[in-house]
Formats: C-alpha cells, structure tokens, sequence
C-alpha cells in the first residue's frame, strides 16, 4: 500500500519529524485490549514536549464505549495521522499512556516515543477500497463505490449507468458522507480512461488541485481508520 516505513531514532530526528504533525491535525488512534480487542478512534493531536511526551485529545466518550476503560496508565497505543504538504505521508508511531488529565479538557499524556515511522504515499500504488459515495455529474447524482484511491485520483464504478453519457476531462464531483458526524467530504475532478461494463459504467478520476486538502482528509480516513 505505501513504501516501507523509515525509522526515526535519534532525538534531534525525532523533534523534526514530529513536529511535521501540525497542532490541531486530524489523527487516528489504536488501541488493544489485553482480550485482544482491537479498536480504532478518531482525534486530535495537540503537540508534545521534547524526550518528555506528547499530548492528544481525549476521543468523543460516546463513540469509545466500553474501550474507554482501556484508557488507563500503561496501555499501549498506536498513534497515525497525515502529514500536510507536498511530502504526502503518514505520521506512525506506538507509545504507552502515561496518565490522562481532566482540565482543561480531557486530554491524553502519552511516553515521548522512540521512533516514528514515515509512510510515503506520492509514489504508492491505489489503495483498493469500497467507499459509498454520490458523484454528481451535470445536475444529476448517481450512486457510485470509489474501488481504489490515490492523492491523485480514483476510480469510480456506478452501477445501472449504462444510460450515462460521458465524456474525458468532463469535471464532475465526488460527496462522500462523514459516518463520524462531521462535514461532507466534497472532491472535483476530471473524468478519464471510461472503460462501459455490463452491469454499469467505470471511469477514472484526476482530482482538481483545490481538493488536495479534502483528499488528504480522505486518505487519513482509508488509511488511519480502514481495517
């Protein structure tokens, strides 16, 4: 899916690294339990204090559950989330928590970790997926699965599309619902490589440069919160 991780180990490297992970990003945090129960969360990374740790939100306690128990000093916890830019990369590393806080928000206080790894995704291949979306194309929206996805484009199948008319470099736009209960993500893009199926219709898809910021979003989604 993404090139081999490269090991972050010495202090100044770490520092470097890290703090490519601007305050305020989206993050992915995995936790799992001494049963072997393994679980995803969505958060927010709020920064860290050199060799001594590093701070995260507390995630929403509605969506935790049971595993809220497991937020307890010494638990192991594996921290994703996506680097901004033009590097294109996933921010990974695991740590133990040190204590959690109360005021002025819930917040989690975890070991500085001892490496960290970086994931390149501008040279990776697609990721295969099987995300629901609407694409909507003129005035008309049609349900579509995004099958595989890039920062630089997707691929759509629309099932029952035999009747759509086409066209390459045809600008349309992609809305994929947020199940978290947050905004719409919302990709433009130009159509390409249109390949009719017997059931449908399959096209590509060149994302627009002003979505670069919601397909990072995207790409944190797949990558941090897909199984």
């Amino acid at each position: 899916m993404v090139n081999k991780a490269t090991n972050v180990e010495t202090a100044t490297r770490l520092n470097r690294n890290l703090s490519l992970l601007h305050a305020g990003s989206m993050i992915s945090i995995e936790i799992i339990t001494p049963a072997g129960q393994r679980a995803k969360f969505r958060t927010t990374f709020i920064g860290y204090l050199p060799k001594r740790y590093v701070l995260i939100q507390f995630p929403d306690m509605k969506k935790l559950g049971s595993f809220a128990q497991h937020i307890t000093q010494g638990m192991g916890i594996t921290v994703r989330g996506l680097i901004e830019g033009h590097e294109g990369a996933v921010l990974a590393f695991i740590s133990t928590i040190k204590q959690t806080i109360q005021m002025p928000s819930r917040i989690i206080v975890l070991d500085f970790p001892r490496t960290v790894g970086i994931q390149n995704l501008r040279s990776a291949i697609r990721i295969d997926t099987h995300i629901h979306a609407k694409v909507k194309i003129d005035q008309d929206y049609w349900q579509t699965t995004i099958i595989n996805l890039s920062v630089s484009g997707c691929q759509l199948n629309i099932e029952n599309g035999e009747k759509l008319v086409l066209s390459e470099k045809k600008v349309i736009e992609i809305i994929i619902e947020d199940k978290q209960g947050g905004s719409n993500i919302k990709l433009s893009g130009t159509v390409c490589n249109l390949k009719q199926q017997a059931d449908g219709l399959s096209f590509g898809v060149k994302f627009n440069k002003e979505s670069d910021n919601q397909v990072n979003q995207l790409l944190l989604n797949t990558i941090t919160i897909q199984e």
